[in-house]
């Protein structure tokens, strides 16, 4: 397979992740924070149902600190998803290196509170969530799965662009 073609094969992940990222960040996500005559019945009772089945407090009443973060999530990562998928699916982009590692940093950064509040929070005792969320450690570690894979991919992608060597490269200007 070589260097080309495992560099290929993560770029093609990396593209595939910042596709899925739109719809579930247009559609699940930011109905915590727009208006919610924005979304049709339909969206809003997928929401809900993810909200008491996964017992995500987050989504379902997301404090100010979490509305802070899908309002980052709206302003700068949702108008990066398209750019990053086209450059990762074309592969080879050099240019998507600093945006793609400002986008990972500021992901990961965001991902240590969430899970945080997942792991240790007491959700019977914090007002902000009025008694809504995870119960048994169980619970917790099923919720932390499912935002588990937005950490690890953007750490992925982080170090693929800090590590290989085409994207190291400086390119050189005549």
């Amino acid at each position: 397979m070589g260097r080309l073609g495992a560099r290929r094969g993560l770029e093609w992940l990396l593209g595939f992740y910042f596709l899925t990222h739109i719809p579930i960040t247009l559609l699940m996500d930011l109905q915590a924070l727009l208006p919610r005559d924005l979304y049709p019945v339909e969206l809003r009772n997928l929401r809900q149902w993810y909200t008491e089945e996964f017992k995500d407090p987050l989504l379902q009443n997301p404090p100010m600190w979490f509305k802070s973060f899908l309002f980052c999530e709206l302003v700068f990562q949702l108008p990066f998803f398209p750019i990053a998928t086209y450059a990762f699916f074309k592969g080879g982009c050099r240019w998507i290196r600093t945006p793609a590692v400002i986008y990972s940093v500021h992901t990961m950064t965001a991902l240590i509170p969430i899970l945080s509040t997942f792991l240790f929070e007491d959700f019977s005792k914090a007002s902000c969530f009025k008694g809504l969320g995870p119960k048994t450690f169980h619970e917790r570690l099923f919720l932390v799965s499912v935002y588990t894979p937005y950490f690890l991919i953007p750490l992925i992608l982080l170090l693929f662009l800090l590590r290989n060597p085409y994207y190291k490269e400086k390119i050189k200007k005549k």
